[in-house]
């Protein structure tokens, strides 16, 4: 798929050190050396077993190996399991979920945020990553998608395994273009759309 410019304008903060630009009217963004780490939403929804499941799983330790932080509201079997195996991998999770009250101890985060929303949370999900990994999905799953699209998040649906994130790419949410949609099989496809976003360091 072809790349916007929102999607040249990530890449080229990330691999040049620099932080956004603000948005606080007047204001001139000065380059700045980076101190956060790139952020991936994790959404959607796959049963264990499935290959969908099993493609979580490596995806959140790919993404943990390389440095991003991965946001998950650990809820479906696929988003836990991306979580899991990210922090198993060293990596910083964040998870982000609808009640207002702490997980229990064992919770695969590192940072979690009981943000008291319900389903409102979606639009936190939406805007907590540089770019959103859509796996399988349903109904919660295409809230968060419609949202990340609205607020110009790339989307990196998986495909080839069935799902909602299968049809994604030939289905978007509408017809603006706001963002790229960069599908992915394996977790080669995937390391090469992340490059492609600046998200992580060419090989």
């Amino acid at each position: 798929p072809k790349r916007t410019g929102h999607s040249k304008h990530l890449s080229a903060l990330w691999q040049n050190g620099r932080s956004f630009p603000s948005r606080h009217s007047g204001e001139i963004a000065m380059p700045t050396s980076s101190i956060r780490k790139p952020q991936v939403c994790v959404l959607g929804s796959a049963e264990p077993g499935s290959d969908a499941f099993e493609l979580a799983g490596q995806a959140g330790a790919l993404l943990a190996r390389h440095g991003i932080t991965v946001v998950s509201g650990c809820g479906s079997p696929a988003t836990r399991v991306a979580a899991e195996r990210a922090v198993a991998a060293g990596g910083l999770v964040l998870s982000i979920i609808p009640p207002d009250e702490m997980p229990p101890p064992d919770w695969p985060a590192s940072v979690v945020l009981p943000c008291g929303m319900g389903d409102a949370r979606n639009l936190l999900m939406a805007l907590a990553g540089d770019a959103c990994l859509v796996i399988g999905g349903r109904a919660g799953t295409i809230s968060e998608v419609a949202l990340a699209w609205l607020h110009k998040r790339p989307l990196l649906p998986l495909v080839g395994c069935g799902g909602w994130s299968d049809s994604l790419p030939a289905n978007p949410p509408d017809e603006r273009q706001n963002s790229p949609i960069l599908p992915w099989r394996t977790m080669d496809e995937l390391a090469m759309q992340l490059r492609a976003l600046g998200l992580i360091q060419p090989a």
